[in-house]
């Protein structure tokens, strides 16, 4: 009988394995999560930090990216520094590079086709001068779309009324073991021992 309570509130307490998308298990993962909301390329080097974000972009339209230089050791943002950026797809492209705060610097211009591009970064910060290669800008891409939450597991009424069924049936079960349980019989009384004093 414990056996068959054990089995089945075993069964009761696993539930349905979840069915979920969207997710890629392989080894190449996106570069560009879902639902972000602009795409981003990066690159280092022993004296600089590159980090270019830009919203998705079209062939033949303006484009706007915003450059975030910084200092590789401390991390701290450089401002200042003279910037220019050509690309080796296309050299022909001209890019105007304007510092809007510390460290972050608009970057205006024109893509002419969708296709991937990449800038060459020539940096020159006070005595510092680097020349760094952002790849992997994707011109004509759209952002990945963010894929519908999945359903809350209370979110369905059959949910709900299952889960209660199966806490009632857990404690009728319950209900039944105590009871089918025998209580032992009382251990019969032993007299005391009396001893007779011998004079």
């Amino acid at each position: 009988m414990k056996q068959l309570i054990f089995l089945l509130l075993g069964l009761l307490l696993t539930g349905p394995v979840w069915a979920h998308g969207g997710e890629d298990h392989g080894d190449a993962a996106s570069a560009t999560p879902a639902g972000a909301t602009s795409f981003s390329v990066a690159a280092l080097s022993e004296q600089f930090e590159v980090l270019l974000r830009y919203e998705p972009l079209e062939g033949g339209q303006p484009a706007d990216l915003r450059l975030f230089l910084s200092d590789y050791a401390t991390n701290a943002p450089i401002k200042g520094a003279k910037l220019t950026l050509t690309n080796p797809e296309d050299a022909t492209l001209k890019w105007a590079v304007t510092e809007k705060g510390p460290g972050e610097y608009l970057v205006e211009g024109e893509f002419p086709a969708n296709k991937p591009y990449s800038f060459a970064v020539n940096i020159v910060a006070g005595q510092r001068a680097d020349l760094m290669l952002l790849e992997g800008i994707k011109v004509g891409e759209k952002l990945p779309v963010a894929a519908p939450a999945a359903p809350s597991l209370f979110g369905s009424w059959k949910t709900i009324l299952a889960l209660v069924g199966a806490f009632a049936l857990g404690i009728v079960l319950t209900a039944l073991l105590f009871r089918r349980r025998r209580v032992p019989a009382a251990s019969p009384t032993i007299p005391p021992v009396v001893y007779e004093n011998q004079a």
